[in-house]
């Protein structure tokens, strides 16, 4: 200011308007320098467009074996080329009015299972005012069946049909009022199992259109609508919630539960940058009976933009942390810093529940923590309280109000103790340049140093994230797609005392004896091995190679549909779980001590080999 008033007391005035224009355009120039250095491309276009007020954009679109772009007058709004670069099926959504990035998903359509996830991604776009741009990267093709090809036909594309093996193709359509049409479309295809189709690029212009996207939203309070209205404008993929006439809630008012001891016990919820999931999981956590809003808290893993409007929507705390390293190392990192985070601020909780981002939430899930937390204190054999039980899918769990003990630590949901973290788990944390699963560095024996974990014969949890470091829409379907979860907003556990090591020991001892020995000369994987009753208790023995393989155990897991990529779930060498409505024991031998006293001494334990 003291700088204008010099000039204007100096200069005449024609002079000093050009003075004080070009002062302005100096000081726009800094400023958009200021946001290239921070700010992402579609935000500079964002602004660009704005300021310049376009009818028409020009836009570019390259798909190649290695790499996908998206350009926009200019300015690169999307890229595949990351740190975790990936395989499959791009797809971009653009803001038809603005031209902003509203959405980018990758579908990995080479593994059986991602074509339904793009399907159910596409139904969820709003069919009023976008760009949908799809590009492929490396390999595309081998699993994308015909109903996902059938969508896309549904949105112009005459190609999609013609695409195979490590072709590259590139495609894109505008819709409005729920009518597609087709603005480009390339596809290159080279014969050989050994080469890839070659880059292939298109551009075109664009008008931009100015359409009402905005809902009324009458029914919610202004501050809800006002919130919905900012995240619908901004992004896409949400489905229902931005639904004009039956819009999904995001306020709650859980019923409390009884006697709850989780008043002074903060909720992490680990978070990267998958934000359609978190929103999902945050719905069914902020839902369920008991929950406190004000000790949630989503720990981002960097600085993702979308993840924490998410938070914003549903007014959950959040914090963001710095990534540290990479791949699993990056997320074991993000585990140790969220745990000191959480304890340092909340110096009064004893106790912490752990929850990922891609989980469903049971209606009983803090009553369920509530009821068992006092078994953390009382038993020092005890390292964890986990709401989820890895051999309970829909098909081998019965009975929401039992619990049990295992040797392994499931995570997915858990509760742990405050004095664990800081004495023994921080001091001896992996550091960024190992290479750790958080979860499999607890499992190990130094760390568990032979504790248990309590869990439910019936989850309270459901893992339905079919992406990420250590997953795939595949890998899903086969172990955690039919697992099951509890439904009962109000179930009273039993027994719950005796989940202290020596009531334990007595009601297994129990159970064993008012147990069946099935006939082990009969094949164990006959569908009529366990018989068709209800509610009995049934024994088999199977060997355990007398060093604790588990290679049988791996075979009939196999036979039964449960968990078999290793030995999980077992206690002192016994599986509980449960066929056609009977309560099995499985004791391996002689990993298990409860077999010389259980094991007839003719009886000869099951031995499966792969294949048998």
């Amino acid at each position: 200011m003291f700088l204008m008033r010099t000039i204007r007391l100096k200069l005449p005035p024609k002079l000093l308007i050009t003075c004080i224009i070009t002062t302005l355009l100096v000081s726009n120039i800094v400023l958009l320098w200021n946001v290239l250095e921070y700010q992402s491309a579609d935000d500079i276009h964002d602004r660009v467009l704005e300021n310049l007020q376009k009818s028409q954009i020009d836009i570019e679109l390259r798909s190649g074996p290695s790499l996908a772009t998206i350009t926009i007058d200019g300015y690169l709004v999307y890229t595949s080329d990351t740190e975790e670069a990936e395989r499959g099926l791009h797809v971009v959504v653009l803001n038809l009015a603005s031209a902003r990035v509203m959405a980018t998903r990758i579908f990995d359509t080479y593994t059986p299972g991602a074509d339904t996830e793009l399907i159910t991604f596409l139904d969820l776009l709003s069919s009023v005012g976008r760009i949908v741009c799809m590009l492929v990267v490396d390999e595309a093709s081998f699993n994308l069946g015909d109903n996902a090809r059938n969508r896309i036909k549904l949105m112009g594309s005459e190609y999609i049909d013609y695409i195979g093996w490590r072709d590259t193709w590139l495609f894109a359509a505008k819709v409005n009022n729920n009518i597609y049409t087709k603005i480009t479309e390339s596809h290159s295809h080279i014969e050989g199992h050994d080469i890839w189709g070659s880059g292939i690029e298109s551009r075109f212009l664009v008008r931009l259109e100015e359409v009402n996207t905005e809902c009324d939203w009458k029914e919610d309070s202004p501050s809800v609508a006002r919130r919905r209205r900012y995240f619908c404008g901004m992004y896409e993929g949400y489905g229902q919630l931005c639904d004009c006439t039956y819009p999904l809630p995001i306020e709650f008012s859980p019923a409390a539960i009884e006697r709850n001891n989780l008043d002074n016990v903060p909720v992490a919820v680990i978070a990267s940058n998958r934000p359609r999931y978190l929103f999902r999981m945050l719905r069914t956590l902020l839902s369920a009976r008991g929950s406190l809003r004000h000790l949630i808290t989503v720990y981002i893993d960097g600085g993702f933009e979308q993840v924490r409007d998410v938070c914003s929507l549903l007014q959950v705390n959040y914090k963001q942390n710095t990534p540290i390293s990479s791949k699993n190392a990056r997320i074991t990192q993000h585990y140790k810093t969220t745990l000191l985070h959480l304890f340092d601020s909340n110096p009064r909780a004893d106790y912490g529940i752990i929850i990922e981002e891609d989980l469903d939430i049971a209606a009983d899930f803090f009553s369920y923590f509530s009821q068992t937390m006092h078994l953390l204190k009382e038993d020092s054999s005890l390292f964890c309280i986990s709401a989820w039980n890895d051999q309970g899918y829909e098909h081998s769990s019965n009975d929401p109000s039992l619990l049990y003990r295992v040797e392994t630590m499931p995570g997915l949901g858990w509760m742990l103790e405050k004095t664990l973290f800081v004495e023994e788990l921080l001091p001896q944390w992996p550091a960024p340049d190992q290479f750790w699963d958080w979860d499999m560095w607890m499992r190990t024996d130094n760390i568990r140093n032979g504790r248990e974990c309590v869990i439910p014969d019936i989850s309270r949890t459901y893992h339905f994230g079919q992406s990420g470091l250590n997953m795939n829409p595949y890998f899903h379907d086969i172990y955690f797609k039919n697992h099951a979860i509890n439904t009962d907003p109000s179930v009273k556990l039993k027994n719950i005392n005796q989940l202290i090591l020596a009531p334990y020991e007595q009601l297994i001892h129990s159970l064993i004896q008012s147990s069946r020995i099935l006939d082990h000369d009969r094949n164990v994987c006959d569908p009529d091995f366990i018989p068709n009753t209800k509610g009995e208790v049934y024994t088999i023995f199977i060997d355990t190679d007398g060093e604790g393989k588990f290679d049988t155990w791996i075979q009939l897991a196999k036979c039964y549909h449960l968990w078999d990529l290793d030995a999980r779930g077992f206690h002192r060498g016994l599986w509980r779980f449960w066929l056609k409505g009977n309560h099995i024991l499985v004791i391996g031998v002689p990993l298990s001590d409860y077999y010389k006293e259980y094991m007839p001494a003719d009886l000869i334990p099951i031995v499966l080999e792969e294949n048998s």
